[in-house]
């Protein structure tokens, strides 16, 4: 299954980076390759439900998630529950770097679904993946250290 990990440090504190990560009905008003983010509901054992549309090299993809979130760990782990992949499961996490920065980290496991095609498709998907994430992450950034 192709595995997509993506770091940025960030010249904020922990806290600062975990909320921008956790609010997710904020990301299409500033990450330019998601279309909606829409939290569909929330469990109180910290669990959420949220829909997604993304932009992915010229095609839009959607799914729906269940987050579970870690507030002590500041860790937010996710599962697509339906949408266009076969598999669709990772994290998000924040950890204090000290002196006031932070590294954010994205990590993804993914599966197309399509298995007479995986051999070709993976290796596209995992890039267009990873630089889909680099930028989300840099958005995150942006929206921190302009904050």
């Amino acid at each position: 299954m192709p595995h997509v990990e993506v770091n940025l440090p960030i010249e904020a504190p922990a806290a600062a980076a975990w909320r921008a990560v956790t609010r997710l009905e904020d990301y299409a008003g500033f990450m330019e390759n998601v279309e909606s983010v829409t939290v569909l509901g929330q469990g109180a054992d910290g669990t959420r439900t949220s829909a997604w549309s993304v932009l992915l090299k010229g095609s839009v993809l959607e799914w729906t998630e269940e987050d579970e979130l870690d507030e002590e760990q500041r860790i937010m782990s996710f599962h697509q529950v339906s949408g266009d992949l076969d598999e669709f499961t990772g994290f998000w996490r924040v950890e204090d770097a000290g002196d006031g920065t932070s590294v954010v980290t994205f990590s993804v496991d993914f599966e197309i679904g399509i298995p007479l095609l995986a051999d070709m498709l993976n290796p596209v998907a995992t890039k267009a993946l990873r630089e889909n994430s680099e930028h989300m992450l840099r958005a995150i950034e942006r929206r921190i250290t302009v904050a």
